[in-house]
């Protein structure tokens, strides 16, 4: 179960998740405001996208509820205008008009749904709850990203080397052969290295590294 401090995200501890709700109607856009404020959810409005775009930022924790048929540009544009600027916002589309087209469109540009007027406030609750999982999600491996490149730049020029033959599957003897080094030189910098990189074995090492997805060498040398 989820409980209101866990969804609006400010008495427990976790990463505080804004719900940006963009729609043109009056009526409707309040109507989806004070429903989130009422299950606890952090959310503000806005009339357009072309304001929510003004006002928003690519790192800040959010997600998206727009409606999708607005003046100027809609629901759909929006979504990709997102994208186009790489802001990493989950979204959720609501509309009374949507066609095969649109909704296939919203979803392949990565739409956590579409939701057709008059949806079910549980529904809608749902997506939101995803919306807001997704976010924190992402968050937590961009944080463990950013703990493994520096952990890598505490790698020493040699350490780093030994690691990139031991994920490339080189055993220690052929290492210890390769680098004209003792085998205990080798297996005493393997050791440093998985310490220094907070796991215990190369399997572990081998997850941290292709989660970065970058090369080891990318991320600098200390």
């Amino acid at each position: 179960m989820y409980s209101h401090a866990d969804l609006g995200n400010t008495d427990s501890g976790l990463l505080r998740v804004r719900i940006h709700v963009v729609d043109d109607d009056p009526a409707s856009r309040e109507s989806l405001y004070t429903f989130l404020q009422s299950k606890g959810f952090d959310a503000e409005r806005f009339e357009s996208a072309q304001d929510f775009l003004a006002s928003v930022g690519s790192e800040e924790a959010a997600c998206l509820i727009t409606d999708l048929k607005m003046p100027g540009m809609n629901g759909l544009e929006l979504q990709e205008e997102l994208a186009r600027r790489g802001f990493d916002f989950p979204v959720i589309v609501v509309s009374g008009y949507a066609d095969v087209p649109s909704t296939v469109r919203a979803m392949r540009n990565g739409a956590v749904t579409l939701l057709e007027k008059p949806y079910r406030e549980e529904d809608l609750e749902a997506a939101v709850r995803e919306s807001v999982r997704l976010v924190r999600q992402r968050h937590e491996r961009r944080c463990r990203q950013q703990e493994t490149v520096n952990r890598l730049e505490t790698l020493t020029d040699a350490e780093r080397e030994i690691m990139e033959l031991l994920l490339n599957g080189t055993s220690n003897k052929s290492i210890a052969s390769q680098l004209d080094l003792g085998l205990r030189t080798v297996e005493r910098r393997r050791h440093v290295l998985l310490e220094k990189m907070g796991v215990a074995s190369l399997p572990e090492l081998a997850r941290m590294v292709a989660e970065i997805e970058i090369c080891p060498e990318s991320s600098g040398r200390a």
